[in-house]
């Protein structure tokens, strides 16, 4: 339902290796250019370290809740500079409220070093990354995300990549969407039950020996579940305790208000766990209708809060954009694959934000 891009096969040995070539050939090449190669931009376009509110001399100049890192190579970003340069400005413009805000690294297929990597080095210790490790075997229970690694030993070695690549650099991961909500509801078959559980607690146990990573295991949405109390017990077996919290409307529409309510009562149910709200597309609210479809590329709707750990709520500790406003949620409704930018759909969102 999280709508992101088929597995595929090949060896994370090899890949990691090739991964980590290209790093260091990538830095090099870093090293050798000169300062005024290294700052040079075409005409119209801002530098990342603009975006991020950085001057010349690498201080950071603060940014009203945005301590996270903005991709200035985004499918956002570079659409933008493609109607720039078609002479759509009024476009450009309305999707800018995509390009210059902090979206999710959603690390893809085998291999999630490289992605992670280029993340890492983006931010460069002064902002927070946010990754999702979205590859559980058994994956989407065969939906429009089906996939993942094709077994638990595989997502051992997979997880492990994704927490070594991080390194000590400040991240936040949201673990699995969906996963624990598919054991709530009987979509993920029960002989994969306890195997998930095990591999859900080996994750947050590695993934929180990096010093600066966060973990927030993903809880769904009040629309899906609607009783947090059958979330408390999966949760606790999934390893919640030793995570920083949990995370909710990834992916989805539902108001703040109506998640804000939602997760502090499963948070009461676990020792006033906190959590976070994906934002990026709830502005306004869900499609109402078929709660069935209601989920996959709905029209009408509306980027929401922009992402900030300044939320005025001290169980809520952060508004992140989660899914990456503009990529499709599955083939519904004219849209591509899962996980496809689609950039008709991003500029209906940003056209209709409030902020």
């Amino acid at each position: 339902m999280s709508g992101r891009r088929p597995h595929r096969s090949y060896s994370l040995t090899v890949a990691f290796t090739a991964a980590v070539t290209t790093v260091l050939a990538l830095t090099a090449a870093a090293c050798s250019s000169s300062p005024s190669e290294s700052r040079r931009t075409s005409a119209g376009e801002r530098t990342a370290s603009a975006v991020q509110g950085e001057t010349d001399r690498g201080e950071t100049v603060p940014t009203a809740g945005a301590p996270f890192w903005i991709d200035p190579e985004s499918d956002a970003a570079r659409q933008v500079r493609q109607w720039e340069k078609e002479g759509r400005t009024d476009d450009a413009k309305a999707l800018r409220r995509i390009s210059e805000r902090a979206v999710a690294e959603w690390p893809a297929g085998d291999n999630p070093v490289p992605q992670i990597t280029r993340a890492v080095r983006g931010a460069a210790g002064r902002r927070t990354a946010v990754f999702v490790a979205y590859n559980i075997p058994h994956r989407d229970c065969g939906l429009y995300s089906a996939g993942g690694a094709h077994d638990a030993a595989y997502y051992r070695e997979w997880i492990n990549a994704f927490a070594e690549a991080i390194g000590d650099a400040p991240a936040i991961v949201i673990l699995e969407p969906d996963a624990v909500p598919h054991l709530a509801d009987g979509c993920t078959p029960a002989q994969h039950h306890d195997e998930r559980y095990e591999l859900l607690a080996q994750a947050i146990s590695r993934l929180k020996r990096q010093p600066k990573t966060k973990v927030y295991l993903d809880a769904g949405n009040p629309a899906w579940i609607s009783d947090p109390a059958r979330l408390a017990e999966p949760l606790k077996r999934a390893g919640i305790e030793s995570a920083d919290g949990f995370s909710l409307n990834v992916s989805n529409f539902q108001t703040n208000d109506a998640v804000k309510a939602f997760g502090t009562r499963l948070s009461g149910l676990l020792g006033d766990a906190h959590f976070t709200v994906d934002t990026s597309r709830n502005g306004a609210g869900p499609l109402s209708g078929d709660r069935d479809e209601a989920w996959c590329n709905p029209p009408g709707r509306a980027l929401g809060t922009p992402p900030t750990t300044d939320t005025g709520n001290e169980l809520l500790d952060a508004y992140l954009w989660i899914k990456r406003p503009g990529e499709s949620d599955g083939p519904c409704r004219g849209g591509p694959t899962a996980g496809t930018w689609w950039p008709d759909y991003a500029l209906g969102l940003a056209r209709k934000a409030k902020a």
